[in-house]
């Protein structure tokens, strides 16, 4: 059958393009460092290890001049660049390179755990940080005071975050063109706009929406051609769930029927259903009803029966052929007018809208403060040790910033060990142990090292 078979390799061309997953990596912290002095006329020096820089973060851009999600077909792994580690002379290690992903707007990125919310590109040049580098470690200089004038101490850098991105892509136009399959959707965008969608005369010609901007002089608006919809669309058949939520950011809906088909008013009860079904105000949104190829003889006539089957007003108002350029103007000009008056009532229900409502109704689920929304919570300031007591009698220590000292420690050196020791105490660790019930000679896993507990 050449039908299930074009759908089906439809449906696979869509996954790609206007729904796609990626891997993204930020880049790890560099290591502080431990390093001293040895300057003449100083023979017991001083500590001047630098910092570690931090890695780099990645973000994504709403680029209004990337219309598809399809770049990412051949490329769907992105990493930030890992910062350098600090060096002695107090010299700190470059900041890990960011990496900023351009992608359509209207694009949403998500994350895939799925807990964390979503975060809409709508606006040109509007950004988003997906996930943060790691922090670059302190180096020894950092940590000197009156009674530890050299320390021994410095610490590891944070590792980079890997995590797995949706990026769903829905189409931003205030006309949305929509109807069965081989209505004339992209004819009707070839004729009113300067688009040069694929025009054929069999089902599913357009397999993405295609936009195309009417040019009205001193104002204008832009139009999609949305794939066409079938019976059970909205649950998975044929192509059009695909595209259903291209339709939720349109203002207007220009449903085409078909004068020629053989129940044109099926044609049009299926699309309606089909909207309803898949939700998210659909189905309220205002349409203009617009029946196709009258150019075709039998059609002229068959617009006047619709007129008393099919419901709305404006059916039968516009009588037009795409191919044909017949009735264009008209349409065009009846769809930039509801347009208008469909603006007019946004900027009066959001004069009349209170700003702390509008605010809230607003916030994005995943700001982080400030205007650029992070994808993911940021950690508390000052976290406790948890401390875990191991089957054989071992306690291991879960706390990040004892477990940065660790990664630096060189076990070896006994000044070292005693100062990382007093460093557990300022982190609040000893007490955390003691209560967990740790004796002299346990052993405590801190990072990677095992080390005897003392007095």
């Amino acid at each position: 059958m050449v039908i299930p078979n074009l759908i089906a390799f439809t449906l696979n061309i869509l996954n790609m393009i206007d729904q796609i997953d990626i891997t993204i990596r930020s880049g790890s912290g560099g290591n502080g460092a431990i390093s001293g002095r040895r300057e003449k006329f100083e023979p017991h020096g001083g500590p001047d290890g630098g910092d570690g820089g931090d890695g780099g973060s990645v973000s994504f851009r709403a680029d209004p001049n990337i219309q598809t999600l399809v770049p990412f077909r051949k490329r769907r792994v992105f990493r930030a660049g890992n910062g350098r580690p600090g060096g002695g002379k107090g010299m700190d290690g470059a900041k890990g390179e960011d990496v900023e992903i351009s992608v359509p707007v209207g694009t949403e990125i998500e994350n895939q755990k799925g807990d964390l919310g979503i975060v809409d590109l709508d606006i040109a040049g509007k950004t988003t940080v997906a996930v943060m580098g790691g922090k670059g470690g302190r180096g020894n200089r950092r940590f000197a005071t009156s009674v530890n004038r050299f320390p021994l101490l410095a610490e590891e850098g944070d590792k980079g975050e890997t995590t797995q991105i949706k990026l769903t892509l829905k189409l931003i136009a205030d006309v949305g063109i929509i109807g069965v399959p081989n209505a004339g959707k992209s004819s009707l965008l070839a004729a009113a706009t300067a688009a040069t969608p694929k025009v054929a005369s069999y089902p599913f010609t357009t397999l993405e929406p295609a936009l195309g901007v009417v040019d009205l002089g001193t104002d204008g608006f832009v139009m999609a051609d949305i794939p066409g919809l079938i019976e059970g669309a909205h649950a998975g058949v044929g192509i059009g769930d695909e595209f259903l939520r291209h339709i939720e950011r349109t203002r207007v809906l220009v449903h085409v029927i078909d004068g020629s088909s053989i129940d044109p008013v099926k044609d049009y009860e299926t699309v309606r259903e089909e909207l309803a079904a898949y939700g998210n105000g659909l189905v309220e949104k205002t349409e203009i009803v617009v029946i196709n190829k009258v150019d075709i003889p039998g059609v002229e006539e068959m617009a006047e029966l619709l007129k008393e089957e099919l419901p709305g007003a404006a059916v039968g108002e516009h009588v037009i052929s795409a191919a044909g350029r017949i009735g264009i103007d008209v349409m065009v000009s009846a769809i930039a007018n509801t347009l208008a008056a469909e603006r007019t009532e946004e900027a009066d229900l959001m004069r009349s809208t209170p700003l702390q409502t509008r605010e809230a109704s607003e916030r994005r689920p995943l700001s982080a403060g400030g205007e650029t929304p992070v994808l993911r919570p940021q950690p508390p300031d000052k976290p406790a040790a948890a401390i875990r007591k191991h089957p054989d009698g071992r306690y291991e220590v879960n706390l990040r910033a004892a477990e940065r000292f660790a990664g630096m420690l060189d076990v070896n050196n006994w000044a070292a060990v005693l100062q990382f020791h007093d460093q557990l105490r300022k982190l609040g660790v000893a007490d955390a142990l003691e209560k967990a019930g740790v004796k002299p000679g346990d052993t405590v896993i801190v990072g990677k090292h095992e080390l005897d507990w003392g007095e």
